[in-house]
């Protein structure tokens, strides 16, 4: 009995110091434990993602690589493979698994090493979210009291769900939906079998089991995730045998980032972060949709690089990008195209090797191709050493004199061969160092549907389209006329187009501003006057209705600029960007009244919840008759005058061009009433492009190039007459209603009571014209 009584209280000594030890151990280990804010309330690095039209993916923004799914949005396979090979009892345990953790050290002792880790599912998310990746006792006992209590806080579901999207499973992939795309170049929900127990094998050592490095070290791990599948019974012996046999294609889903769109992109990404913050961008999983229109933006690109490379091409000749060795070609020809699908899909000039030269063909290597420049399409490259103007020097006729062998050269597709192994026509081509962009807007709702800033974003990420101020030359000069409509002048208003001269008295200086033709017609028509481009009848212009009156009308259509007071700004002096200017112009395409362009539509939350949400808006600007009045007239600029290249189009379509002093700025601004898209070309310092490089030569044909892609999206649609005007057939030389005998005659819209109500003079009837020109000046005014 003696010894019985000593040897209970021998046991309850020690089950006292045993639970006293415990508690000790316990209050030990959970000192400075963290909460549990971080991961009840789960907030992951996620990849912010942004939209086209479409659902399209226009680009993304992160830090690390990662898409937030939930369980239903994966493929069932995917939570059973990954259990499988981490954690098969999770469903049973509560948080920490004593017996997987018994398991694993009889293994590592056997070993004479760490081999297998008994952590649970539940701990390695307490180790990645809460602990140091520090290596003792005491970090993992506060893992194991974190992870049951973690357990009483969240369900076996979320615990499971946070896990999938946060573990990292190596090629830049954090959680499962960034690996299926970076592994097979799909979403998580159509993962199968024998892909989701591939990417479950790579959480204990992603560089080692990364199929992209190591395909039978991966193939192995697969296996062994598949035998636990199968002796789990979670998939049957047929399941085992058909993922053992399936054909894995290691395939990335395409990242558009930075590719098509990227002016667009960058806009969007600065926009966010002045709007949201920089950490949001990168972490928060945002999902942004933007009115970008693939299609339109793509055609947009093309046709501003063309229309730059056709402007260097008029620059002229500078020589090739440099003369290398037979043993360097290798290097120009390993960076050039090696996939005919892309050589043909893309209009981008790619390096070419000269391999032999005779008078009329060029012998060329490229990529994996083999290519042929015929001297016919050298014509732009113009002897240098005749002294006359480009357009008068004659083709060259000897490709020897151009060039020679080792040569390397920028170059186009011409025409394909019938076989992708023939020989390739090619058009030799000149880098530009000119640059231009593109804005496309819906003037019915402002949503930008394309934005182009300039040659190549990887080149420069300076936008042209938005940060670049240019003078607008005579794209300004519908503001003027507008004011003019407004300040009792009408299209058939009869202005003096001569020579004149204005005295600075304060700079002892004279100023004799020209047309840019160098000619003067006399009397002219108001709509004579918009349409041919005259800058001395709108000094004029500006010189009776006041220049105050014209920068009060530029700041009520939203331009913003300093617009300097004296007369060079009735010619465009004042710098705009041209986001800004076509925001101006769609108050002409519109109702009178302008509306704010829009890049982003919506922002939301990773979880779908409305950050912002941009609605049209307008401000009230011009009335609809003096929109509807320019519109008509911008109508006519391209019919008859400087804008003419837009007829091709065969629809209504309104245009003003533009060209600043001494050709440094090129415009283009053209509308219909669905789409109002400028152009603008120049280089990036004031820099004359040379003479003939005009709003109509440089920037017209890019606006060309684009509307012809897209023009088909929309139908056929005028500008819609308004209350209040009346059209009426005028003489184009007086100004009066057109009579029989008129030689000119227009049909023009007039603010109701302002038409004209007397005819012009019939001629035919033997009636006098009126005495002289001057005294038709005078009566206009």
């Amino acid at each position: 009995m003696k010894i019985l009584k000593i040897l209970l209280v021998v046991f309850l000594v020690c089950v006292v110091l045993g639970v006293g030890g415990a508690i000790g151990l316990y209050q030990w280990a959970s000192k400075d434990l963290p909460g549990f804010k971080n991961i009840t309330d789960y907030n992951p690095s996620l990849v912010t993602t942004v939209y086209a039209k479409d659902n399209q993916v226009l680009g993304y923004f992160y830090k690390e690589k990662r898409f937030l799914v939930t369980l239903d949005q994966m493929s069932e396979w995917a939570p059973k493979a990954f259990l499988a090979a981490e954690d098969a009892s999770f469903y049973e345990h509560d948080g920490v698994d004593i017996t997987a953790i018994a398991r694993a050290f009889v293994a590592n002792v056997k070993a004479g090493r760490t081999k297998q880790g008994g952590s649970t599912i539940t701990q390695q998310i307490i180790k990645r979210l809460l602990l140091t990746s520090e290596r003792s006792y005491r970090r993992k006992l506060k893992e194991a009291i974190l992870a049951f209590r973690l357990e009483n806080y969240l369900t076996k579901d979320e615990i499971l769900t946070i896990y999938l999207n946060q573990i990292y499973l190596g090629a830049r992939s954090y959680g499962i939906e960034a690996a299926a795309r970076s592994y097979f170049a799909k979403h998580a929900k159509d993962l199968t079998i024998a892909e989701s127990a591939m990417l479950a094998g790579l959480p204990q050592a992603p560089s080692r089991y990364n199929p992209y490095r190591n395909w039978e070290q991966a193939k192995l791990r697969q296996r062994y995730v598949l035998q636990q599948l199968r002796n789990l019974q979670w998939i049957t012996p047929e399941q085992y045998e058909e993922a053992m046999a399936e054909e894995i294609e290691l395939k990335a889903m395409p990242d558009p980032s930075w590719g098509v769109g990227a002016y667009y992109l960058e806009e969007v990404r600065r926009w966010l972060i002045e709007e949201f913050g920089e950490e949001a961008v990168y972490h928060a999983g945002l999902t942004v949709t933007t009115p970008c229109d693939l299609k339109h933006q793509e055609a947009a690109e093309k046709s501003v690089r063309r229309g730059l490379l056709n402007s260097a091409k008029r620059r002229g000749w500078i020589g090739p990008e440099a003369n290398v060795s037979p043993a360097d070609a290798a290097i120009i020809l390993d960076e050039g195209p090696q996939d005919t699908e892309n050589l043909l899909e893309k209009s981008d000039p790619f390096k070419a090797y000269v391999d032999k030269v005779q008078k009329d063909t060029v012998y060329v290597r490229f990529g994996k191709f083999k290519g042929i420049i015929p001297i016919k399409n050298l014509w732009w490259v113009r002897e240098p050493d005749i002294k006359k103007s480009h357009e008068d020097v004659p083709n060259p006729t000897d490709a020897r004199k151009i060039l020679k062998k080792g040569d390397v050269v920028w170059a186009t597709v011409d025409k394909s061969p019938e076989k992708p192994e023939g020989t390739w026509v090619l058009d030799l081509e000149r880098m530009p160092e000119v640059e231009g962009a593109l804005v496309s807007v819906e003037p019915k709702n402002g949503e930008v549907v394309a934005l182009v800033g300039g040659y190549s974003f990887h080149k420069s990420q300076f936008n042209r389209a938005t940060q670049a101020k240019r003078q607008p030359g005579s794209a300004f000069k519908p503001v003027v006329y507008s004011t003019a409509i407004d300040s009792g002048l009408t299209p058939a208003s009869m202005l003096l187009d001569a020579p004149i001269v204005y005295a600075d008295d304060e700079k002892g200086k004279l100023w004799r501003p020209e047309n840019f033709e160098g000619t003067y017609e006399g009397p002219t028509l108001l709509r004579t006057a918009l349409v041919k481009s005259k800058n001395l009848v709108t000094i004029r212009v500006a010189q009776k209705i006041g220049i105050r009156r014209i920068i009060d009308r530029a700041k009520a259509l939203g331009l913003e600029a300093d617009f300097p007071e004296d007369l060079s700004v009735a010619l465009g002096s004042g710098v705009v960007t041209l986001y800004n200017l076509c925001e101006a112009y769609t108050a002409f395409a519109r109702d009178g009244s302008y509306i704010k362009p829009r890049t982003v539509l919506s922002v939301k939350s990773a979880w779908g919840e409305e950050m912002y949400k941009s609605e049209p808006e307008t401000v009230d600007a011009i009335s609809p008759q003096t929109a509807y009045i320019m519109a008509t007239l911008m109508k006519h600029v391209v019919q008859n005058g400087t804008g003419w290249r837009a007829k091709v189009l065969g629809r209504p379509v309104a245009g003003k061009t533009g060209t600043s002093n001494m050709e440094q700025d090129a415009w283009y601004m053209g509308y219909s009433p669905y789409l109002l898209t400028g152009v603008f070309v120049g280089f990036d310092q004031l820099t004359p492009m040379g003479k003939w490089e005009t709003g109509s030569r440089a920037a017209s044909p890019i606006w060309v190039m684009y509307r012809k892609e897209v023009e088909e999206d929309y139908p056929y649609e005028d500008f819609p007459q308004p209350p209040g005007i009346v059209m009426v057939r005028v003489d184009g030389d007086s100004g009066k209603l057109a009579s029989p005998s008129s030689k000119r005659d227009y049909f023009l819209p007039f603010k109701a009571g302002t038409e004209p109500t007397e005819m012009a003079p019939d001629t035919s009837s033997g009636q006098d014209v009126p005495a002289s020109a001057d005294d038709l000046f005078k009566q206009t005014f």
